[in-house]
Parts: C-alpha cells; sequence; structure tokens
C-alpha cells in the first residue's frame, strides 16, 4: 500500500512522458550518474566531464550517497525497473559494508578511490597528500541514504541498517561547545585520525577540528537530526545552535543587524534572530546558498513538522534568492548554490546577503559585495556592483516545492538561453552575463536534482515512526521571527 501511494502521487511525473520537461530533465540526469559509476565496485566518481567521457578518481560519502538515493528515485520515477534498483543499491551497499573505516565512530573517511574502495592518502588531480579525514557532514549524508535505501527497498534493509547502525553521530558530538548566544552542545566538523597539520584537538583517540557547526541554517543540521533520532545526541542540541549571531555591536561583523526575540526550549535559551533583505525577512544561513538551507529538506518534512519555523523559512528562502537574481542584480535567471566555477575549479556561490558570514558567498565572478550596515554599530557600505553571475541549475530544483511555476520557468529558461544542457542534463554552473559554462557535472548536484524530482518519494522512505516521534516535536515547538504570511510574490507562476 505505502509503495502503491507513492506511485500516485509521481504519476504525473512518471506518465507525462516527453511532454513534461521535469521527465526528460529526471532521465538525462540519471544518465550522468550512471555514467560516473565504476561497474566494478557501483561507487559513483566526485564528477565527470560534461560528455560522460572521463570522471574523477575520487569519491565522498556524500557522492555515495547521493548515488544511493538517486537510485531509489529513478526507480520511482519509472527511469529504471525496481530489479536494476536493487542490482545497483545492492552492490553499492556491498561495497559499502567492505570499506575501512575509523573502528571507534563507525564513521566514513572523506576520499575513497571509486575503482578500489582504497582510502586515498594523494589526491589523485595533483598528487598533494590528504591526512585522511572523517567529516560529521558527509556522514550525515551517507546515513540519510541509507536510511531511504532501508525504507524504500525492503530485501535490502538489514544490509543498509548494519552499516548505519555502525554510525555513531555522537563520537562528533561535544557538549562542552559553547555558542556567543550562551548555549552548549554542538557537533565538531569532523576528526582524524592521524595528527594533521594545523589547528587540531585530540580526544578519545583521535584530532578535531577546531570548529563546531553552531548555525542552525546548515547542512550540518542532518547529522545532528541523525544523531538525536538515534539516541546518540541529545534532543537540546537542535536548541543549541544558533538562529543568527548576537544583535549587540560585538558581533557586527555579521552581513546585517539582526531582530528577533529571546525565548526558551527545552532549557536552553534561545535568540529567535532573523534577517531582511529587499522587503523578505528569513533566518539566514551561513553563506546565504540554497543547498545550506534546503537540501535537509529533501529527506525530512521540515516545513510541516515545523509550520512556525522552517515552514515560514523555507518559501521566503527561494522568495529572497528569486528577488536577489531577476530584481537586485538583474541577471534575469536565478538559484545560487557552492558548484563548479565556470572559468576553473569550485567556489561556493550564493547570496552574500543572505548569510550570516560577512564577506559572503558571491552570486558573482567579480564578487558584488553586499553591505548594509550594522546599525549605529557599523555604517552601510556602497551599493552592490553586479555583473556575471553564476547560476546553479541544482538551486532551482531544491525550490520546485516552493515555487513550482518560477522554477520551471528558470530552467527552461537556462536551457534555451545558453550552451547549458548536455547528455546527462545541465551543466553545474552558468555565468549568465559571459555565457561561460561549467561543462561538466558533479554527483553530489546531480544527486540533489534527482532527489528534488521524488521528494515525496524519498521523504515516505527517509521517515520512519520513530524518527517522526523524535524529530517532529523538536520542529513543532519553534516559532521563527518570520512573518506568518508575509508576501512572496515572487513565488507565484511567472508571466509569459
Amino acid at each position: 500500500m505505502r509503495r502503491l501511494l507513492v506511485l500516485v502521487l509521481l504519476l504525473p511525473l512518471v506518465f507525462a512522458g516527453g511532454r513534461d520537461p521535469l521527465r526528460g530533465y529526471a532521465k538525462d540526469t540519471w544518465r550522468s550518474l550512471t555514467a560516473m559509476t565504476d561497474p566494478a565496485t557501483g561507487l559513483p566518481a566526485d564528477n565527470i566531464t560534461g560528455d560522460l567521457s572521463a570522471r574523477s578518481a575520487y569519491t565522498s560519502p556524500t557522492n555515495i550517497g547521493g548515488y544511493l538515493w538517486s537510485t531509489v528515485a529513478a526507480r520511482d520515477l519509472g527511469i529504471i525497473s525496481t530489479r536494476e534498483a536493487l542490482h545497483r543499491a545492492g552492490q553499492t551497499l556491498h561495497t559499502l559494508a567492505g570499506l575501512r573505516r575509523n573502528t571507534a565512530s563507525g564513521m566514513f573517511y572523506n576520499w575513497y578511490d571509486p575503482h578500489t574502495g582504497a582510502v586515498l592518502t594523494v589526491f589523485p588531480d595533483d598528487g598533494s597528500a590528504i591526512t585522511p579525514f572523517l567529516s560529521s557532514v558527509d556522514n550525515g549524508w551517507l546515513g540519510a541514504a541509507l536510511r531511504v535505501v532501508a525504507g524504500a527497498m525492503p530485501s535490502l534493509r538489514g544490509q543498509a541498517q548494519q552499516i548505519l547502525t555502525g554510525m555513531n553521530f555522537g563520537f562528533y558530538y561535544d557538549p562542552a561547545a559553547a555558542t556567543p548566544i550562551g548555549t552548549r552542545g554542538q557537533i565538531y566538523g569532523g576528526f582524524y585520525d592521524t595528527q594533521p597539520t594545523g589547528c587540531s584537538v585530540p580526544k578519545n583517540g583521535v584530532w578535531f577540528t577546531c570548529n563546531h557547526y553552531d548555525i542552525t541554517v546548515t547542512e550540518p543540521r542532518m547529522a545532528t537530526y541523525l544523531g538525536i533520532a538515534a539516541g546518540q545526541i541529545p534532543p537540546t542540541a537542535y536548541f543549541d545552535t544558533m538562529r543568527t549571531l548576537p544583535d549587540t555591536c560585538d558581533y557586527a561583523w555579521q552581513e546585517m543587524e539582526p531582530h528577533g526575540f529571546t525565548t526558551t526550549h527545552l532549557g536552553r535559551q534561545v535568540y529567535e534572530g532573523s534577517y531582511r533583505y529587499r522587503g523578505i525577512t528569513f533566518v539566514p544561513s551561513w553563506g546565504g546558498d540554497m543547498f545550506e538551507a534546503l537540501m535537509p529538506d529533501l529527506f525530512v518534512p521540515e516545513e510541516t513538522w515545523g509550520p512556525d519555523s522552517w515552514g515560514r523559512n523555507h518559501p521566503a528562502t527561494v522568495a529572497a534568492q528569486i528577488e536577489h537574481g531577476l530584481n537586485d542584480a538583474r541577471y534575469g535567471y536565478w538559484g545560487f548554490s557552492p558548484a563548479s566555477n565556470p572559468f576553473g575549479g569550485y567556489s561556493a556561490w550564493g547570496v552574500d546577503a543572505m548569510g550570516m558570514d560577512t564577506d559572503g558567498y558571491p552570486s558573482d565572478i567579480q564578487g558584488g559585495k553586499y553591505d548594509a550596515g550594522f546599525g549605529t554599530c557599523r555604517p552601510a557600505g556602497p551599493p552592490a556592483a553586479y555583473d556575471d553571475g553564476v547560476v546553479t541549475p541544482h538551486a532551482a530544483f531544491l525550490a520546485l516545492p516552493y515555487a513550482p511555476g518560477p522554477a520551471r520557468h528558470n530552467l527552461a529558461a537556462l536551457k534555451a538561453d545558453f550552451d547549458a544542457y548536455g547528455p546527462g542534463g545541465f551543466y553545474d554552473a552558468i555565468a549568465v552575463r559571459s555565457g561561460t559554462v561549467a561543462k561538466r557535472y558533479l554527483a553530489l548536484d546531480q544527486s540533489m536534482t534527482l532527489g528534488a524530482l521524488d521528494r515525496t518519494g524519498i521523504r515516505r522512505a527517509f521517515v520512519t515512526p520513530q524518527f517522526e516521534h523524535t524529530i517532529r516535536p523538536l520542529l513543532a515547538q519553534e516559532t521563527f521571527n518570520v512573518p506568518a504570511h508575509q508576501a512572496l510574490p515572487q513565488l507565484a507562476e511567472p508571466r509569459p
């Protein structure tokens, strides 16, 4: 019955054939992921060239997880058969179970050879040395994928759960980590099992990073959700992260002056701060990008479970991204998230005004720095100047549930106006003023695209009654300092 319900909900996309562009996008995106995947191991490469001919010689837990949930999505959307999906996911799980991981925590290393499964100690691209690292964020996405496989493929549930059960997210948790607002208890960025150069914290037989994740609207919340649901991290950790930095002059270096109120949840004092950009109020992420704000929402029904928090913030985030691209920077297109740099390498793209980091994630090759000032503590800077904006298609796919009309229109325009689409779907990034395109595909960005196109199926597979019982009450009790019914005309269907 559960499987039938998922298929019924997906019928408009599955049977639309060539008439619905989303169907074509999904099929082509899946083609890129299969081309990235090593047939001997079932492990995807991190990236592949735009003609699907040359894949990278490294992969990560996030990439592996993305391939697993994309396999479920490809099955749900009718792109591959159930038999093929089981074969692909089963092969990946078999390889995954044999990969070397940290014994104390059960966590996976950040870089593996996708052909042999060996932990990499030298980076294939340039020969530089790697001190093996175990990231809380990357293991969070792999853990999410294992939950999806367990929920979507009963015959593989035992294999997926066995790997997931061995992963202790509490190993990353530091109850003593303090934030500027006085809360304590965050997760580390990760750890090394041999001493690295640079800053590290020796503890529990490993060397942790000197940073913690102390911001709410960032992608590490997935690892925190998993740890809380498994009983490895206390529920208070959800409220120990900051919605914004404090509103005092001591923190006037942040992007703008926040406004809000202080309240208490589970005995923790929470400052419910928010930003306001071009008439839109929202709780910011660190960099102002779509990935930080919306990727966890592919798995956890945040907007439903937290109607007064995430249910207000996610639409506002999408609206502000659209407002930036169309009406502030006037690029004519929108969607900003970390991705390839069209001129080479990788860059963290975002909307500077929407991130707490004062140096921000820019939307523009030239920077386009935004500086609203901070009340009487810091004067505003000159108006931002925008030129060659970098739009990332996966960001528009993440926005589909909140702005279906604008997202479809935006994607169609990108495909029509640029050489932005290849055999594996949308290329990774487009500098829209110069027309320069990053003609390659990244496993993470492609898997976000497929996850967004099968959001209903992915969520149904991910969420169990126990997970909902633990996490939903946390999200439900909070009210962000975001108006309940603020006008967001950016989300309306665009005019022809």
